[in-house]
């Protein structure tokens, strides 16, 4: 299958960002070309991966904000999924503050209207404060596709969660959906 459609892929420290090259790996398959971006906590996690993950994809893997002046070194999106996106992503995405490279770039995607994808990784304890919900209810009146609740991404209990249960596949599938 040839690449045509680029899909900026966004995660956050959470578990589940220990998939991501398998997600790259399936995003690929599907014909995107795959632009990885991370928190500055997910890149640190992370950064003994990251030159392998540079070669998957092809792009330098993104953990800051250029400096001005600095050439794009990444195509255009034509989808962002940010996932798993933590309590604070979340949190920071809706009310605007973009303090880390990829929540402002998300956050400059809704602008753009380019199709954005958000899919949490919270725990039960965590969707108990009032802002979180706000946040999935703002992103969502944004047009942020947001993957949470049924058919989407059911917190666990503190300590419990099930990283590899994670479903990375409908994130992919609802930017398929959102990149034809």
């Amino acid at each position: 299958m040839t690449t045509s459609r680029v899909l900026y892929l966004f995660s956050s420290a959470a578990p589940p960002v220990f998939d991501v090259a398998k997600v790259i790996d399936d995003a690929q398959a599907r014909g995107f070309d795959v632009c990885l971006g991370l928190t500055p906590t997910a890149a640190r996690w992370l950064g003994d991966q990251c030159g392998e993950l540079e070669r998957l994809t092809g792009h330098p893997v993104r953990a800051e904000y250029k400096l001005p002046g600095e050439p794009d070194v990444w195509p255009k999106a034509d989808v962002i999924v940010v996932a798993p996106a933590t309590f604070n992503t979340m949190n920071a995405w809706a009310l605007g503050i973009t303090r880390d490279f990829v929540v402002g770039v998300a956050a400059e995607g809704i602008g753009k209207g380019i199709p954005l994808v958000a899919m949490p990784c919270v725990n039960a304890a965590y969707v108990q404060h009032r802002q979180f919900e706000r946040s999935v209810t703002e992103l969502r009146e944004m047009g942020v596709e947001v993957l949470y609740g049924q058919g989407g991404f059911v917190p666990n209990q503190p300590g419990q969660g099930k990283p590899n249960e994670y479903p990375w596949h409908l994130a992919l599938d609802a930017a398929e959906r959102m990149a034809e």
